[in-house]
């Protein structure tokens, strides 16, 4: 429907509008404000970073610069030959050579232009090992660690890490760093590294209130946020967009709700959306997240307040949602953490699956997955192989070795203290696998054989039944004080047994706007909407919903962010009569 421009809103002017600031926002306004472009990032929370800060910050990125200069020399056809075979038909052409060609230039872009910095991480393979075109190194990057105190005052405005993932409130950073934490009982290097991360952090708790020594994907966005600032960008928080202002079909700009009031934001350049996708918002997720009857079906990861708005302005601008994908949500295995203060909090299981010592099972007690594969993977077995009409779940189960030597979900290994968790009801214990079975609701004789035949491969150091450790990245994903052998099969036999329930959740959504290779919204015929872009999780994956991968949320999402950062700069202002908005 359209109206008038309310004449007594307050109005600004730019030349590019940034809904959201996550990684993908921020990269666009950042690389459209290092071209000379006013823009404006505005966000719907009290704190900028999105679900980007609560992300472990790796961005797949084949032919990056970092890897060149290691002497990774990589054939540009073979991560396309990659992408063909685990894509299919959903390989678009058009927006993986975007993706692709742009990728390495947008980390060089950052690297020489602005305060973000990388580091590799070379030796991260690609998941499936077996696909044509997987590579083993070299298409992996992080955000280098940044003291926040060079934030200044911006710190304050900085969404805090995910409380579930970091430990007081401190990040720890995949690779040495959590290397390092999970083996600081076995080494006496690794010990030192932690003691002195804790002392500083405790220093910093004390000093500041919250962690200062930032990793991940919080190191990221406060590098963004902090080039943005530098270049000029202006930051609006508590600001969630209401409505696009639309000037003959052209999306020129927004109705924002502002700590001052509603205010008209016009935008000559347009209007990017990064809003997070809809991993929170429950009607769409009823509709298209398979047996999710139920608000509790689904444990999303990112912030509640990435419920679906970018995509529902962006149909209110004549956008279509693409749900062509193999998967509405990029999967992941979550369990459920019920905090003293009565706060309930989500956990991914991302570290502990491949370790040796640990198998996951469905109510039968049987496996249906190797472990050390993807998290989506896991994830999309668990909902395939669920039995109908039971709650789609699964336990992850290991003894007490396991639980002391890598912790299991959010109860902690050694020297922490196992029993808080099994007295909150988030571990089950006992002293055999038959009671854990029934415990849990699993079929006791079915655990008790699933163990068995597990154990019999598993003093071998083999699983003939999913291959567990016989990719690269299995390996990488496995024990890494284990240089000879499988360093990730292990048997289950020094009680007491543990388990920990998971279920499906999500990093985001694959469903989004459909867009071109400029990441331009697209109407239902094809056709550009003139001023509209979509990035993120608020654009339909480039991957078509498959997770080939680590690292493909965030790498397309600032590849993209970069794009649309300078076609917005290239681009003529958009003109036009009289403005309406739309809702």
């Amino acid at each position: 429907m359209n109206t008038q421009t309310n004449a007594d809103s307050r109005s600004l002017n730019c030349d590019l509008l940034v809904i959201g600031s996550g990684a993908s926002g921020l990269a666009a306004a950042v690389t459209a404000a290092a071209q000379g472009l006013k823009v404006i990032v505005v966000e719907k929370h009290e704190t900028f970073g999105g679900a980007t800060a609560w992300s472990g910050g790796w961005l797949w990125i084949p032919g990056n610069p970092l890897a060149k200069r290691a002497g990774i020399h990589e054939d540009p056809q073979q991560p396309r030959t990659y992408l063909r075979n685990e894509l299919g038909s959903r390989y678009n052409a058009e927006r993986i050579d975007a993706f692709l060609d742009n990728a390495p230039r947008m980390v060089s872009f950052f690297e020489e232009k602005t305060t973000l910095k990388w580091v590799d991480g070379n030796g991260i393979p690609d998941i499936h090992g077996r696909v044509p075109g997987a590579a083993v190194q070299g298409h992996q990057v992080i955000a280098a660690p940044y003291d926040a105190r060079e934030m200044g005052p911006l710190i304050h405005r900085l969404r805090k890490t995910m409380r579930e993932t970091s430990f007081l409130g401190m990040p720890i950073m995949a690779g040495p760093d959590l290397a390092a934490f999970l083996s600081m009982t076995r080494s006496l290097k690794s010990f030192i590294h932690v003691t002195k991360r804790f002392l500083s952090h405790l220093r910093d708790l004390t000093l500041h209130g919250r962690a200062m020594h930032l990793v991940n994907g919080v190191a990221l966005v406060a590098r963004l946020a902090k080039s943005a600032v530098d270049l000029g960008v202006t930051l609006i928080e508590s600001a969630p967009a209401r409505e696009l202002i639309l000037n003959q079909g052209k999306v020129v700009g927004a109705i924002v709700d502002t700590p001052d009031g509603p205010t008209q934001i016009h935008a000559n350049r347009g209007v990017v959306l990064a809003t997070g996708g809809f991993p929170n918002d429950m009607h769409r997720r009823k509709a298209l997240f398979p047996r999710t009857s139920t608000d509790e079906d689904h444990l999303a990861l990112p912030p509640v307040e990435c419920s679906g708005d970018g995509i529902s302005l962006g149909e209110s601008a004549g956008g279509e949602l693409d749900i062509d994908v193999a998967s509405p949500a990029a999967w992941a295995p979550v369990s459920l953490v019920r905090h003293r203060n009565g706060t309930i909090g989500h956990f991914p299981h991302i570290i502990d699956r491949a370790k040796p010592g640990l198998i996951g099972v469905l109510s039968t007690g049987k496996r249906f997955v190797n472990e050390a594969d993807g998290y989506y993977d896991y994830t999309a077995a668990m909902v395939a192989g669920a039995p109908e009409g039971e709650e789609v779940a699964s336990w992850l189960i290991c003894d007490h070795r396991f639980q002391r030597r890598f912790g299991l979900g959010h109860s902690r290994p050694f020297p922490l203290p196992v029993g808080p968790s099994v007295r909150s009801g988030y571990l089950q214990c006992a002293n055999s696998i038959k009671a854990l079975a029934e415990v849990c609701g699993i079929d006791p004789a079915g655990l008790h054989v699933t163990v068995r035949n597990f154990n019999e491969h598993a003093r071998n150091g083999e699983d003939p039944e999913f291959g567990r450790g016989s990719t690269p990245y299995n390996r990488k994903q496995g024990d890494p004080l284990i240089a000879q052998g499988n360093p990730c099969v292990a048997p289950i036999e020094q009680g007491p047994f543990y388990a920990v329930k998971v279920r499906p959740g999500c990093f985001g959504t694959f469903a989004g706007l459909k867009t071109n290779g400029h990441a331009q919204v697209l109407d239902r015929s094809g056709t550009v909407i003139t001023g509209l872009y979509a990035v993120g999780t608020d654009m339909a994956s480039v991957m078509g919903g498959f997770y080939p991968s680590g690292g493909i949320n965030l790498g397309p999402a600032m590849t993209f962010g970069y794009i649309v950062g300078l076609h917005a700069a290239s681009e003529h202002p958009l003109k036009g009569q009289t403005p309406s908005h739309q809702s």
